[in-house]
């Protein structure tokens, strides 16, 4: 009876609570943070409070609506409102802005080696000490603590610094810190209240900093992971497994959950995240781009810049798609991702004796099964999505016994092979579609399968359509280093121009992306399925996701050699160190074209340069200010973004000509303009008595010129400023372009070592 009781009182509390769903929404109040009102009230949260009590009926307690309570990211608080109570509040005064909660998305062993990042004493490594000392701070999905990546054998104390707290939960204790995961935090005030209906997956989740999807625990190993020797994927990929800073400390802030993330829970999470002392933000989550006022992590990083924390994200998996990247504020780090030269070959073999290349981590080279030759089968035809390989869309009497081929999309990639292996099939063939073509995300699939490329798939098709009865088997080929280009452009990887700021060019850099092995949940199987009884230690992922945790690591290395400098310095130091030649010497290819810089801005990391890169394009908080000023930002708008009360008209007026600081050049030339005048300073952290000079390849269709050629610095830390006039020179009538780049390198004359490098270009609208 007490339990029927206890169901009763459970079912009427979720379903008054998806009643007040149904009329309530989350939204993100940001207050002034110097308000009059602020000096009435003891404290920020009875200040915040204060504003509820204002705009909700006399009966119900404000405290009731309130999720968080922001002092450091921003100033504001996030409740749940109905329309109505919006409005009230919007008149009242100190209420800055207010912006409704966003559902973002997260972006989702040998990398260490590809990037060249080794022990010798001139390295990244033994420069920074591992990345020694610093904090990085990971907001994503939790983490696994038992993970072998995150073992602090060898680390050293836990900096004094450091002001967080290892929370407790669910399967999650204070001991499963230590001096290698230093805190674990979650925040899930703002996906609780938008997710009653799919309380069924509130099940399946931890209600702690724990892991359940594997995500977090993926990105947190790829920026800070211990040496884990004899990693692999089910025998893949074997090696050392090791972060980019293994000598860094982790702080994981879990915001996201299973149907997303919600900017209410980010904010709060990057809120406590820069009082608690992290050096580095990694946000491996993001959505499509936003004006920056409406964006919360560009609100967040702004004060985290501030406060002399480097915010690294992911360019979001939307590629190769126009103007698709995201997290596009200057002050951000915006990543973009890349391949690595490592292939896991399984190749197809048809009966008519032709080869197909596919590529799979899927251990079929040990096991003699794997390797039969079966029919081949590809059922399409009516509204089941069988040719998507839909769960219960496979007839048993078509695929039992046989290979199923299955096009890409729709579904997830491994879940096809569960349909696959539930309608009694034996292996699969994973076609990628023309939206995918040639990408080669890998999967640990729970039967022998194998992924191809579109051209590929083509072929297979045209022979299973002209032979009466096609058969093929799999050759897994195991892992394989070193044949192929590297690196180029990740298909999905998401694409410039900046949608909302011609003048700075996005993404910033790209880093690996595809197909990296790091660290998972040892409750959870390679694919991430539940229907997956295998257990790793690590599996294999993709997505720019990945790609942010590398620089969000490397960004580390360069703070514990260089802990003085500034976010944006040490984001100089990644872009004009950047490479835009592969490891063959030729320029990196996107598809099969020359990349251009939408694609990978400054060009791909390069850890042992960037941690020392003679000269630096350094940017104070003010003038990004500014530079929203330039941008014809409102008043108000710039208020929220920066929490600085600024009159334009009178910035520009002080500041003619005024320039962002950047180290990549953009010049997007309107109707009748003819040239664009730009001003850059360089910062000496090199030698001192360095003297440089400038080469410059001009975009085509532009004439680029540099004043003064050569910089000579006496002093370390020494600023020089030179001027850039990018002249147009192109005729409408005679060729048409809309587009060009081209680079300027400052080369230093005693060490060719010192090429500071950056990316120009040049848009006709």
């Amino acid at each position: 009876m007490e339990a029927k009781i206890q169901l009763f009182c459970s079912t009427l509390f979720l379903y008054l609570v998806s009643v007040r769903a149904n009329t309530l929404q989350t939204y993100i109040v940001q207050l002034h943070p110097h308000g009059v009102t602020s000096s009435l009230f003891p404290t920020k949260l009875q200040w915040h409070l204060s504003f509820l009590e204002q705009t909700l009926s006399s009966e119900e307690d404000p405290s009731s609506r309130l999720l968080y309570s922001y002092g450091s990211a921003m100033d504001g608080f996030a409740a749940q409102l109905s329309e109505t109570e919006l409005e009230l509040l919007r008149s009242l005064p100190d209420v800055v802005a207010i912006r409704p909660d966003r559902l973002l998305q997260i972006h989702t062993t040998y990398s260490y080696k590809f990037l060249g990042l080794s022990t010798t004493r001139d390295g990244a490594w033994f420069k920074s000490g591992l990345g020694r000392g610093t904090i990085i701070g990971v907001l994503d999905t939790g983490v696994w603590p038992e993970s072998p990546s995150f073992n602090d054998q060898g680390m050293p104390p836990v900096p004094k610094k450091w002001r967080g707290i290892c929370q407790e939960g669910q399967s999650f204790n204070a001991l499963n810190c230590n001096r290698k995961l230093i805190g674990a935090r979650f925040f899930i005030k703002g996906h609780h209240v938008s997710s009653v209906s799919r309380s069924a997956n509130m099940i399946q989740e931890y209600l702690s900093p724990r892991d359940s999807s594997g995500h977090g625990t993926h990105t947190s190993s790829t920026a800070g992971g211990v040496s884990v020797p004899m990693a692999s994927v089910l025998g893949n990929g074997a090696g050392v497994a090791r972060g980019m800073a293994p000598g860094a400390h982790i702080a994981v802030y879990k915001v996201c959950w299973f149907n997303g993330c919600y900017s209410s829970d980010i904010l709060a999470a990057m809120d406590v995240a820069i009082a608690d002392g992290v050096d580095v933000l990694s946000l491996s989550l993001g959505g499509f781009p936003l004006p920056l006022f409406d964006d919360s992590i560009a609100v967040g990083s702004f004060r985290a810049v501030e406060h002399g924390i480097s915010v690294i994200c992911a360019a979001g998996n939307n590629g190769p798609i126009q103007s698709s990247v995201a997290n596009i504020a200057p002050w951000i780090a915006t990543i973009g991702a890349s391949t690595l030269d490592r292939k896991f070959p399984a190749i197809v073999r048809m009966g008519n004796g032709e080869f197909i290349y596919g590529e799979s981590v899927y251990p079929g080279n040990r096991l003699r099964s794997a390797k039969k030759e079966l029919e081949l089968v590809y059922v399409t035809g009516g509204d089941s999505g069988s040719e998507f390989c839909f769960r219960g869309s496979l007839p048993r009497a078509k695929v039992g016994g046989k290979m199923v081929i299955c096009d890409r999309g729709v579904n997830g990639r491994a879940e096809k092979g569960i349909a696959v292996k539930e309608a009694g099939g034996a292996a699969m063939i994973l076609a990628n579609t023309e939206i995918n073509l040639e990408e080669d995300s890998v999967d640990a699939h729970v039967l022998p399968a194998t992924e191809i490329g579109y051209a590929e798939a083509v072929r297979l098709k045209a022979y299973i359509n002209t032979t009466s009865r096609p058969r093929a088997r799999i050759i897994f080929g195991g892992t394989v280093i070193g044949r192929s280009r590297a690196p180029t452009v990740a298909l999905f990887s998401a694409r410039g121009p900046n949608l909302y700021d011609s003048s700075i060019l996005k993404p910033d850099v790209i880093a690996p992306g595809v197909n990296i092995i790091a660290a998972w949940p040892q409750n959870l199987g390679p694919t991430g399925l539940p229907e997956d009884a295998r257990r790793v230690n690590f599996t294999v992922m993709s997505g720019t996701s990945m790609a942010c945790p590398h620089v969000s690591g490397i960004a580390a290395l360069i703070h514990s050699a260089h802990p003085t400098w500034t976010p944006a310095a040490i984001k100089s130091a990644l872009m004009t160190s950047a490479d835009a030649n592969d490891h063959r010497g030729k320029p990196i290819t996107d598809g099969n074209k020359p990349a251009d810089v939408f694609a990978i801005g400054a060009g791909h990391v390069n850890p042992d340069r960037a941690i020392d890169p003679g000269l630096i394009y350094d940017i104070r908080p003010d003038e990004y200010v500014i530079h929203l000023c330039t941008l014809g930002y409102t008043r108000s708008e710039i208020f929220t973004i920066t929490h600085k009360n600024v009159s334009c008209s009178e910035i520009l007026r002080m500041n003619r000509g005024f320039t962002l600081n950047y180290p990549s050049i953009t010049v997007a030339f309107k109707q009748g303009m003819k040239s664009k005048m730009i001003t850059r300073r360089l910062t000496n952290v090199g030698s001192p008595h360095s003297v440089y000079s400038v080469e410059v390849k001009a975009p085509e269709g532009v004439k680029v010129k540099v004043k003064p050629q050569r910089l000579i610095f006496e002093h370390i830390n020494e600023s020089l400023s030179y001027r850039i006039w990018v002249i147009s020179r192109k005729k409408t009538k005679t060729k048409r372009i809309s587009f060009a780049e081209g680079q300027l390198t400052w080369v230093n004359a005693h060490n060719n070592f010192y090429r500071v490098r950056s990316p120009i270009s040049v848009t006709w609208k």
